[in-house]
C-alpha cells in the first residue's frame, strides 16, 4: 500500500488529496482539504501574481504540507494551472514555494490540463459521447470525446475569477453584467472551428467547483436525498431558476443562499453566465455532473498507469472491484453470487418480466452484498445497504444506486422501511418494490449456492412448472449445505413470487 498526496494550485482554490493506492490498482481518498486563496486574483491587470495572493497561498500550502506529514506521506504529485502558468512572476513564485514549503510544483501546459480533465471523467464515467465544460477560475477547458476517444479539446484564457474582474462594474446590474458575460463567452465559442462538429447526442458533462455549487444548491432547493455528486443530472429547467434566482440578488443576499459556498458566491453568477451562453450555443440541455477532472486524471495515471494510452474499459466493474477490495471481499466468492445472480435473473425471466436495466441492478447488489460483514455479522445486510447507498460506483444512475441499496438490505417482505422507501419517492415508483423484493430473494439463493464459498454449484436451470419453480443445479462436489442454505428461503420465494420452490 502505498500512500501519495495530489495537491492542485488552481486560480482559485487550492485543494488537498490524501489517497491510499494499492498494487491492484484501486484507491482510496483518506483525507482531503480545500482553501480558497484566491492566487489569481488582481492578475488582469499586469498579468503579475500579487503579494497579499502569494501570502495567503504560501500559507495554504503550508498547511497542506503539515498534512502530508503527519500522514506519512510518501509522494506528493503538486500542479499548478492557470494563474501560475500565465503569471510573469512564475519562476520567483515556484522557488518561494519550494523553499519555504518543500513542495515542487509541476505547472501544467493548456494542453496537459484539458487531457487530465478528460482522463478523470472517462475513467468514472459511462457516457460514450460527451462535452466536457470545466470553469476554473482563470481558464476554461472545452473537451469532446465520441466513442471514449478524445477528439478535440480548446482552453480559452478566463474563467470565473476574471470573467468577474473583466464585467466588474458599479454601474451594471447584475442582470446586465450577465449578460455582458454570454454575449462575450459567445463570441469567444465562435472561434472554435471543431465545435461544429459535436455530434448532437454528446451529453453535456460539468467538472470543477461552480458545478457542484450548482448541484449543491439546486438539490436543496428540490430536497434532493441523496448526498452523492457524482452523475447527478442538473435538468436544464433547474438551471435556469437558479441562475436567475442569482441574477435577482447583490452579493449579501448571495451568500446566504443555502449550498452556496460563501467563497464562491462573488464568482459563481459569472461561471452561470459563461455556462449560459455554452448551453445556448451548442444547444445543449440538462447537464451531468462530475466530481472528477484534473486531480482525478493524475490519479488515475498514477494507479492505472495503462490509462496514459487508453481509458479502462469497464468503469463500472472497476469501481465495483475497487470497493470489494476495500472491504477484503472474497473475490472468487463475489464472482460466483454474481454470476448465480445473473443466471437466475434469466432464468426467472419469465415470472418478474423486468426489463435488462435490471440486471445492473442486481449485478451491483450481487458484488456488494457481503462488504458490510467487515463492520459486524449480525445485521451485515444493513450495513452492505448503507455501503451500497455512499460508495463512488462509477457508471451508474442515482435511481440504480438506491435501488441496489434496497436489494442488498431488505431480502425479504416485512424488511422494507416505509418511511426509508419514502425518503427515496421522488427517485423511486410503487412497482419497485416488486422489483427490490424479487432481486433480492434471487440475491439470497444466488448467495446460498456459494455458503461454502468453494463455487461448488456451476450453474442453475429453472423449470417453471404450473404453481411451482424446479430448480436444476450444476455441480461440481457436494452441495448439501448450499441446497439447504436456499431451500430455506423457499417461504420467502412463494410469498413473493406466488410459486412453489424446488431445488434439485
Amino acid at each position: 500500500m502505498e500512500r501519495i498526496a495530489i495537491i492542485d494550485l488552481g486560480s482559485n482554490t487550492a485543494r488537498l488529496l490524501l489517497i491510499d493506492v494499492n498494487e491492484n490498482g484501486y484507491f482510496q481518498i483518506v483525507d482531503q482539504l480545500k482553501e480558497s486563496p484566491r492566487l489569481g486574483e488582481g492578475m488582469e491587470r499586469d498579468g503579475f501574481l500579487k503579494p497579499a495572493r502569494i501570502h495567503d497561498t504560501i500559507k495554504t500550502l503550508k498547511m497542506f504540507r503539515k498534512l502530508c506529514d503527519a500522514n506519512g506521506i510518501e509522494q506528493i504529485i503538486a500542479v499548478a494551472t492557470a494563474a501560475v502558468r500565465r503569471a510573469k512572476n512564475q519562476r520567483s513564485f515556484l522557488d518561494e514555494v519550494s523553499a519555504t514549503c518543500g513542495i515542487k510544483l509541476r505547472v501544467l501546459s493548456a494542453e496537459e490540463e484539458a487531457i487530465y480533465v478528460y482522463r478523470g471523467v472517462i475513467n468514472t464515467m459511462d457516457i460514450p459521447k460527451g462535452i466536457i465544460l470545466e470553469i476554473g477560475g482563470g481558464s476554461t477547458k472545452i473537451v469532446y470525446y465520441n466513442r471514449r476517444n478524445l477528439l478535440n479539446y480548446e482552453t480559452l484564457p478566463f474563467g470565473a475569477i476574471t470573467l468577474t474582474e473583466l464585467f466588474a462594474s458599479d454601474g451594471l446590474t447584475p442582470q446586465q453584467q450577465a449578460e455582458k458575460i454570454e454575449e462575450f463567452f459567445t463570441e469567444q465559442l465562435k472561434n472554435i472551428e471543431w465545435l461544429k462538429d459535436v455530434d448532437p447526442e454528446a451529453q453535456l458533462i460539468g467538472v470543477g467547483g461552480s458545478f457542484r455549487n450548482l448541484c449543491r444548491m439546486t438539490k436543496i432547493m428540490k430536497k434532493y436525498p441523496l448526498r452523492a455528486i457524482h452523475n447527478y443530472v442538473v435538468t436544464d429547467t433547474d438551471f435556469v431558476h437558479v441562475y436567475d434566482l442569482l441574477k435577482s440578488l447583490d452579493l449579501d443576499r448571495k451568500k446566504k443562499i443555502k449550498g452556496l459556498s460563501s467563497d464562491r458566491a462573488d464568482i459563481l453568477p459569472s461561471a452561470l453566465s459563461a455556462i449560459s451562453a455554452f448551453k445556448k450555443y451548442m444547444n445543449l440541455g440538462d447537464i451531468t455532473i462530475s466530481t472528477s477532472g484534473l486531480r482525478t486524471g493524475i490519479l488515475f495515471n498514477h494507479a492505472v498507469p495503462s490509462t496514459i494510452e487508453k481509458p479502462i474499459s469497464d468503469v463500472f466493474t472497476y469501481s465495483l472491484n475497487a470497493i470489494t477490495d476495500f472491504y477484503g471481499c472474497n473475490n472468487a466468492h463475489t464472482d460466483q453470487v454474481v454470476n448465480l445472480s445473473v443466471q437466475l435473473f434469466k432464468q426467472l425471466r419469465v415470472l418478474h418480466k423486468f426489463p435488462r436495466q435490471y440486471l445492473k441492478i442486481l449485478k451491483v447488489a450481487a458484488y456488494l452484498c457481503n462488504t458490510g460483514r467487515t463492520i459486524g455479522y449480525y445485521n451485515y445486510e444493513k450495513h452492505s445497504g448503507y455501503i451500497t447507498l455512499n460508495s463512488n460506483i462509477y457508471g451508474l444512475s442515482h435511481r440504480d444506486m438506491v435501488l441496489a441499496s434496497f436489494v442488498v438490505a431488505n431480502t425479504a417482505i416485512e424488511d422494507i422501511n416505509p418511511f426509508d422507501w419514502a425518503r427515496y419517492r421522488d427517485l423511486l415508483t410503487d412497482e419497485d418494490v416488486d422489483a427490490v423484493r424479487k432481486m433480492g430473494i434471487m440475491l439470497r439463493i444466488a448467495n446460498s449456492f456459494d455458503r461454502s464459498m468453494s463455487s461448488v454449484v456451476k450453474g442453475v436451470n429453472c423449470d417453471i412448472l404450473g404453481d411451482s419453480v424446479i430448480m436444476k443445479t450444476e455441480l461440481d462436489g457436494d452441495a448439501t449445505l448450499e441446497i439447504n442454505s436456499a431451500m430455506q428461503i423457499s417461504g420467502d420465494f412463494r410469498k413473493i413470487f406466488k410459486k412453489n420452490l424446488e431445488i434439485l
